[in-house]
């Protein structure tokens, strides 16, 4: 059985950068996606958080105070 032509030296190397090519833009684009969903996780913590402080008729500064004020107890503690 005859096999069909062989390629080139230089058709391997392009078709090697082809498939290169192709998986860097696929690669950008799952980091893309990542980004995205990261963000969309981040916005729903924050968004808990906001509704956690809301629901305890607190300001956002009040409980930056209180959680400053809790950590700074917590090393002190530990130190």
């Amino acid at each position: 059985m005859a096999r069909g032509q062989r390629r080139s030296i230089e058709e391997k190397i392009q078709q090697k950068q082809d498939v290169i090519d192709s998986l860097e833009v696929r690669l950008e684009h799952e980091r893309e996606e990542l980004e995205a969903l990261l963000s969309e996780q981040k916005q729903k913590e924050v968004e808990t958080l906001y509704d956690f402080i809301k629901a305890s008729d607190l300001d956002v500064e009040e409980a930056t105070e209180l959680l400053k004020k809790h950590l700074s107890g917590q090393y002190e503690v530990t130190a």
